[in-house]
């Protein structure tokens, strides 16, 4: 609870066109994709922009394009993606979690 005042957020009416900034300002842009070569563990979250797909298309290719690096979550058994709102979760936690351990 609270977190929404400590996490970062940017809304956007062109996403495309803010990425685009943000690189300009050294920022890397991280696209979830379940086609993703590295995964939320073993990535660097400094200056880093993430970008969540929704639950049924994921990431759109104008952005995937954009994109540094396409990043994914490890997924045991049958499972193949979770929604939007868990994959959030699970990518902030990681983030807090390593914040925590420095």
């Amino acid at each position: 609870m609270g977190a929404i005042f400590r996490v970062k957020i940017i809304e956007s009416e062109d996403l495309v066109q803010t990425l685009k900034n943000m690189k300009k300002h050294k920022f890397k842009i991280v696209a979830t994709s379940l086609s993703g070569t590295e995964n939320i563990y073993e990535m660097d979250y400094n200056k880093k922009v993430i970008v969540i797909g929704n639950e049924s298309k994921g990431v759109s290719k104008e952005i995937l394009d954009i994109a540094d690096t396409k990043t994914k979550i490890p997924m045991f058994g049958k499972t193949e993606s979770l929604n939007a709102s868990v994959a959030t979760g699970v990518m902030l936690y990681e983030y807090v979690r390593r914040k925590i351990s420095k």
